[in-house]
């Protein structure tokens, strides 16, 4: 979606301390600034982003939605899109408008509530480069004047961070200003770093299938510990935090359909979670017994979110059954439990802890936002977009 904004700022508002601060003449998304009311806890997208919204409410536009959320607390968080910046600091009673502008926001990634990095691409142009804010994503600004070819970016503080493209993976020390890049095995299609010396990269063999490899010594050595036999590999995802680590094998796409495999590991060895045959995919990678032969909302895997050394979270969508879901481990893996799916085409999800979470869904003719206080069995609209043609 491209569009042109005709940007009027009023406000500006910083996420600070769990606290929405907002100065100047009027709060975004009001007609009278303090003499309008507070809107109700729920109610909808409270006027927010109304001129950006006009122009993807009729019946031949594509409505507002979100392509990233990052919750730092159950209460504080944000959700971000093409052109907008959206935010909360009462667990979603109350929505703020963060930004709105010329930045296309592909990920977000705030180390706290003020200081964040992003990856976005500037409408109607070519290119992603990332981008930083010191004032909780009201203002952004270049760090580099070129464009990356990073898919995703984790920094661990404000100058230290890891950025990955689908093969390799990089390390900066200086905020994201020049990047090293790690050394990973020929052919990785999926690397994932802790450190900068432990790290773990996804290997495709081809006519053979994927080896999951690690290294402790920043990449100058490997060396396999895991080996699942794939028809079709095409790359996979590694999700570490602690002693966890999880594998996510992808197997071959069809009928919008997605075989895989999820492993995982808490210590060397490795247990198979789940291993989803389609028809349309043919045969998880990887063999052996599963704990599940069927993952969250019996479709595609999303992103996974990991909470101390114990729980994980999957994402899972159908789009030609309209279901998004997730399924989860409170034990490292020993027990995976998928729950019930809500209406959706498909999701991103953000636990900040244990239970509670939040997942911005896309359905039919909208966006919304949902949040869930026990693991994703149940879930409590907070935020929508206007359906289209509404």
């Amino acid at each position: 979606m491209k569009w042109t904004i005709a940007i009027k700022r009023t406000a500006l508002i910083i996420l600070s301390a769990g606290i929405l601060a907002v100065s100047g003449t009027g709060i975004p998304g009001t007609e009278t600034g303090s003499a309008a009311a507070a809107p109700a806890c729920g109610s909808g997208d409270h006027g927010l982003l109304r001129e950006l919204q006009a122009k993807h409410s009729g019946a031949d536009t594509a409505p507002l939605g979100f392509t990233d959320i990052q919750f730092l607390s159950a209460s504080t968080g944000r959700a971000a899109g093409d052109g907008f910046l959206i935010g909360t600091s009462d667990g979603g009673c109350h929505f703020q408008k963060i930004y709105e502008g010329q930045w296309s926001f592909r990920q977000i990634d705030f180390i706290n509530n003020v200081q964040g990095r992003a990856l976005a691409g500037l409408q109607d142009t070519f290119g992603t480069y990332l981008i930083s804010t010191a004032d909780g994503g009201s203002t952004w600004k270049k760090v580099s004047e070129q464009p990356m070819d990073f898919e995703r970016i984790h920094f661990t503080d404000s100058t230290h961070g890891f950025g990955y493209s689908q093969k390799s993976a990089y390390y900066t020390a200086d905020g994201g200003r020049s990047w090293s890049q790690i050394p990973t095995p020929v052919n990785t299609q999926g690397a994932e770093f802790t450190s900068r010396t432990k790290g773990w990269a996804v290997v495709v063999q081809e006519g053979t299938g994927y080896q999951v490899m690690n290294t402790a010594d920043g990449g100058l050595t490997w060396k396999t510990s895991l080996k699942a036999a794939a028809a079709y590999p095409v790359g996979g995802r590694i999700y570490a935090q602690g002693s966890q680590v999880y594998a996510l094998l992808y197997g071959d796409s069809g009928m919008s359909q997605t075989s895989y495999s999820l492993y995982a590991s808490s210590g060397g060895s490795w247990k198979r979670i789940i291993a989803m045959d389609t028809a349309g995919g043919g045969p998880a990678p990887g063999s052996g017994a599963a704990q599940l032969t069927t993952g969250p909302a019996g479709g595609k895997p999303g992103n996974m979110q990991l909470i101390g050394n114990s729980t994980a979270y999957l994402l899972g969508y159908s789009p030609a059954g309209e279901k998004v879901a997730v399924g989860r481990s409170y034990n490292g893996g020993k027990k995976w439990t998928n729950q019930p799916a809500v209406a959706g085409y498909d999701g991103i999800i953000s636990f900040p802890d244990a239970k509670r979470g939040w997942m911005a869904v896309r359905g039919p003719g909208q966006s919304a936002l949902l949040a869930t206080e026990d693991g994703g069995a149940t879930w409590k609209q907070k935020f929508a977009f206007k359906p289209t043609g509404q």
